[in-house]
């Protein structure tokens, strides 16, 4: 049950529900922009885990790290990417966040220490932890956040980074973004074990486990997570349960679901939740004017992203080789 906000908890949850329906509307638009044909390749939407990313990037400093899945648009926007950047990536534009030669599975930006999207299922893992690693070895305090779904828990390169992770004390938190389905295949079905915390019990690894259905909660929670990273670098394996209300991705149609399951978790949105919670204490006419700022902010996304140039035929060389390669 979602918790109404204390008098204290109102700016910051008004602050992480524009954040997660900023992503909402993205996503949404890079739906309808798909079927028009104007992003091509593969489209995984965040629509219905925003509250996982939101609230657990918001115990971060903003020179922490994080590194997540071919999921990622939700992901770099709560970092900081500006929508404009994420769209015109999506679209292969010159002004996306890698010039339109990334695309949806690899967004990546420097400044605001998004370092990047990655398309091998669980392969990203390890990268992590050298992240950490680097950290740790540099002495600068920074923590790194992992996010992967469910189904990388079954793969080497998981089991490898926890436990180097646990064996060299790194200030990493690993977050599974549990969303039941690993592509179309139930969790019954992929997992013996269906509590993924307790995997970090064969490392010696602090773990939790919770619902994302209140954002403040997930970044309380994963914030104990960060505290513990930063504070005595020791890692953490944390299951979010979710729920994604569009397939896999663009091209799946869902048909592994029932009609009334995806309804049920609807009223269970934590979106909604966190307006509803907002409405009954600061009025319908302030989260209105919210949605409208956010609907123009998307808008103008798209427009830029439509009408962006494409990348020039004058990158190919600067961004295929290096070194004594360039001219």
């Amino acid at each position: 049950m979602f918790r109404a906000p204390m008098s204290e908890d109102q700016d910051e949850l008004l602050r992480l529900y524009g954040q997660m329906q900023r992503i909402r509307r993205v996503e949404e638009e890079c739906a309808r922009a798909y079927a028009q044909g104007k992003i091509g390749g593969f489209l995984h939407l965040y629509i219905g885990q925003e509250s996982v990313g939101v609230g657990a990037i918001a115990a971060l400093r903003p020179d922490d790290y994080v590194i997540g899945t071919y999921r990622d648009h939700g992901l770099a926007m709560a970092k900081g990417m500006p929508a404009r950047a994420v769209l015109a990536e999506l679209f292969g534009k010159a002004t996306g966040c890698s010039q339109g030669l990334g695309g949806s599975m690899h967004l990546f930006d420097a400044e605001h220490h998004m370092l990047g999207g990655y398309g091998i299922v669980g392969g990203h893992i390890p990268l992590a932890a050298g992240v950490a690693y680097a950290s740790k070895y540099q002495g600068n305090g920074r923590v790194t956040l992992c996010f992967f779904g469910e189904g990388s828990v079954t793969i080497g390169s998981f089991h490898e980074a926890l436990s180097l992770a646990a064996l060299w004390k790194l200030p990493i938190v690993f977050i599974c973004e549990n969303n039941e389905y690993s592509m179309g295949t139930p969790l019954a079905r992929s997992l013996s074990l269906e509590d993924v915390s307790q995997k970090a019990l064969g490392y010696a690894m602090a773990r939790d486990r919770f619902f994302a259905r209140d954002v403040l909660e997930v970044k309380a929670r994963i914030g104990e997570a960060v505290t513990r990273a930063r504070e005595e670098s020791e890692p953490t394996l944390v299951e979010v349960r979710t729920y994604r209300f569009r397939g896999h991705s663009m091209s799946d149609p869902g048909k592994y679901r029932t009609p009334e399951e995806i309804e049920a978790q609807k009223k269970l949105d934590p979106l909604q939740k966190a307006r509803d919670a907002l409405v009954a204490v600061l009025g319908e006419e302030k989260l209105a004017a919210l949605d409208a700022e956010i609907e123009a902010e998307t808008a103008d996304a798209v427009k830029h992203a439509e009408e962006a140039p494409e990348p020039s035929p004058d990158i190919l060389e600067p961004t295929t080789y290096v070194g004594e390669f360039a001219r």
